[in-house]
Formats: C-alpha cells, sequence, structure tokens
C-alpha cells in the first residue's frame, strides 16, 4: 500500500468489509460496490477521492484486500468480511498443513477452542509461517499454529481460497492445531 493513501485505504476496507452505510451505499450480495458510486460517497469525506486513487490502492495493496470486477465496473474485498457475502468460492483442497498466526495472549483459549471466526464469515491461514507471524504480530508478540488440513479435509471440513491466496474455513478443532516454535 501506498503510504500517502494510508487512511483512504483503512477507509476503503471498513467501507467494503465491514460497514458501507457510513458513507450511504450498499454491497450487493456477492460483496461488489460500483466504482462510480463508491467513489462519488468516499469522496464526501476524502475530497480529492479518485478512481486513479482507488486504482493505486488496489494495485499496491501489499495483501491485495481488493479486487475489481473483469469490466472494472465493481469492487470489493477479497475477504475478511463481518458482513454476510457470498464470495462464490468453490470448494478447494487445502495443502496438507497451514498456519494460523494471534497473540500469545489467545492461546489458553484457542487450545480449549478452536479457532473460531468470530465476527468474520472465516477463520483466516497462510500458507506460510513467515504470513502468520506478521498477522499475529498486529495483536501483540505472535504464536503461530500449524493446523492439520490434511486431517480436517479428510474429516469433511471445507476450505476456501480467497482471490488473495488467504486460506478460508469455517473453524478449527482444536485436535487439529499445534504450536510452532517460533526461532527470535
Amino acid at each position: 500500500m501506498i503510504e500517502k493513501y494510508k487512511k483512504e485505504s483503512k477507509f476503503l476496507s471498513l467501507v467494503l468489509r465491514h460497514h458501507p452505510e457510513v458513507i450511504g451505499i450498499t454491497l450487493d450480495a456477492h460483496g461488489w460496490a460500483e466504482v462510480n458510486v463508491l467513489i462519488k460517497h468516499i469522496k464526501r469525506k476524502f475530497p480529492v477521492f479518485s478512481l486513479k486513487m482507488l486504482e493505486e490502492i488496489v494495485a499496491t495493496d501489499n495483501k491485495q484486500r481488493y479486487a475489481f470486477s473483469e469490466d472494472n465496473t465493481r469492487i470489493r474485498a477479497n475477504q475478511g468480511h463481518s458482513l454476510a457475502v457470498e464470495l462464490e468460492l468453490l470448494p478447494q483442497i487445502p495443502p496438507d498443513h497451514l498456519y494460523h498466526g494471534t497473540a500469545s495472549r489467545f492461546v489458553e483459549s484457542i487450545l480449549k477452542s478452536g479457532l473460531q471466526k468470530q465476527t468474520r464469515q472465516y477463520v483466516h491461514l497462510s500458507t506460510d509461517i513467515e504470513t502468520a507471524t506478521k498477522v499475529g504480530s498486529r495483536h501483540g508478540s505472535p504464536i503461530i499454529f500449524e493446523v492439520n488440513t490434511k486431517a480436517m479435509h479428510q474429516a469433511g471440513f471445507i476450505f476456501y481460497l480467497s482471490a488473495n491466496g488467504v486460506w478460508l474455513t469455517d473453524k478449527v478443532l482444536p485436535k487439529y492445531l499445534s504450536v510452532v516454535e517460533l526461532l527470535v
């Protein structure tokens, strides 16, 4: 993400993932917003917001949070919604192991109850320890869980792969989790 558009990008995330009503728009059932309507309404908060700025935010977002429709007339967040949207994801066979980063203060609860989607639609999983560590670091001292996704898949759990490479599932039971020892 371009540092100069950090406020606009965070606001875009708020609108497209959680609260489109803050600018008076609605998302369709699949999470899409009309680009021209979105820009018009964001301009009320950020008067210089433009299509060029939106395109730059989408292109430079290091997590690839957003996607344009094929004809570039609509935009949506790739995952992470607290709103009920149908992202049209198809079930996928996951790699044998995926990772989840969190803060150390949540370990006891996770070992007892597993990973829960909380206010989001899905539990988010990473393909590598490095990404999971970055995610966990946002919440404090990071702890990484390795998820035995092969066993989960064999047990009938369903996995999806978002457009930006984040693996999604409804929940992860404690028996499929192990703590990764991080080298400091």
